[in-house]
């Protein structure tokens, strides 16, 4: 705004008397005689909120033409931009931050890791990686040879793509809980497993899913401790990875499943992790979750004659359910959920004979509404 207030000076210059210029506000504020100067003062221009932005350099969203280096971001430079990797050979990248979308293209023999995208992570003209995702949507074009540790919140989908293989997402550091909840990603929606490839070949398999013990390390190196990234503490202990750790797609290894879900509530996520805890210490397995809402009328379909008991449940937010496999499983979920949590809002499957049917209507209710 323009200050319409000045004071005339005392002093007199050499050649005549001059009127001293207009005063800043604050100036303006110390002058308790100050007299009006009419149309001889100037309006300062009009400030707006993208011109107190902070000016963004693209060169430091992305990585271009690198070869044989350990190169990437580290937690809180990126704050939810967008990122570009390209033309990089032989190079170990660690992208320890969230982000809006990233593309990665023409990149040969590269070890990557990525923070949560909050939309698309793409790969284009690739050859050779090994990486480790966490994204919305995924997808591959045109790549070769690829094995990627995936935690991808919808259908992961290859496009004239060949040898590419698949493992659930298992990491750590610090700062990914955070990130994960920044770039708007649920840790319990993972369709690592679920993939689609838009171009089949006839007689040819162009992926597929990778043994259930492969190291994340033997194939992503932690950061070496001479780089930049030496101070980020990374493990790839499944029992650490932000993200559970599921069997996915591959073949169970009982016919006896078990539904589990967790209403909302102040310790929904922490009550979800130590199910899994307490379950798979003993010896069953985790077969896959989901985070989503519910309505009134999904509730009677899914959980039909117990329905009316749930139904009040759903107003507080999304639900979790995770699906245990194993012999003698829904007994043991069962013992689990009186003994660990009692006086928590849960559903558990009542019995061996009905537990298929629970989790096939819970995830198939999932699954539409989700859009997979």
């Amino acid at each position: 705004m323009g200050c319409f207030f000045s004071k005339k000076s005392k002093r007199k210059s050499p050649e005549k008397e001059e009127r001293a210029p207009t005063t800043t506000s604050a100036e303006t504020a110390s002058t308790g005689n100050a007299v009006p100067l009419g149309n001889n003062s100037e309006e300062a221009p009009k400030q707006y909120s993208w011109d107190k932005r902070e000016k963004v350099d693209p060169k430091d969203y992305m990585l271009t033409g690198l070869k044989d280096v350990t190169v990437g971001r580290l937690p809180g430079k990126l704050n939810g931009q967008q990122f570009v990797i390209q033309e990089c050979e032989n190079c170990n990248i660690y992208v320890f931050d969230h982000s809006a979308t990233i593309t990665i293209d023409d990149c040969v023999n590269c070890r990557i890791v990525l923070g949560p995208a909050k939309g698309s992570v793409f790969f284009r003209d690739c050859k050779d990686i090994k990486c480790v995702v966490a994204c919305q949507q995924f997808r591959t074009r045109d790549c070769k040879k690829m094995e990627v540790f995936l935690c991808c919140a919808t259908q992961p989908i290859i496009e004239s793509s060949t040898g590419m293989k698949f493992g659930c997402f298992q990491y750590y550091y610090p700062e990914l809980a955070f990130h994960f909840k920044d770039a708007g990603l649920s840790i319990f929606n993972n369709n690592w497993s679920n993939i689609h490839d838009f171009t089949p070949v006839s007689g040819e398999t162009n992926w597929s899913l990778m043994p259930e013990d492969s190291p994340v390390l033997d194939f992503v190196p932690a950061p070496d401790p001479e780089s930049d990234f030496k101070s980020v503490r990374v493990s790839a202990d499944p029992a650490r990875s932000i993200v559970p750790l599921t069997k996915g797609g591959r073949r169970k290894d009982s016919e006896e499943s078990c539904l589990f879900v967790f209403f909302a509530g102040e310790y929904t996520t922490a009550n979800a992790r130590k199910l899994i805890d307490e379950v798979t210490a003993k010896g069953f397995v985790l077969i896959q979750t989901k985070e989503v809402s519910m309505r009134p009328e999904d509730v009677k379909r899914v959980f039909q004659s117990d329905a009316d008991d749930l139904t009040e449940w759903i107003t507080k937010g999304p639900v979790i359910a995770l699906e245990m496999n194993g012999d003698g499983v829904v007994e043991a979920c069962r013992n689990i959920a009186s003994e660990v949590f009692s006086g928590t809002k849960l559903f558990v499957s009542d019995n061996k004979n009905t537990s298929s049917r629970d989790v096939d209507n819970f995830f198939n209710f999932a699954d539409m509404q989700m859009g997979l």
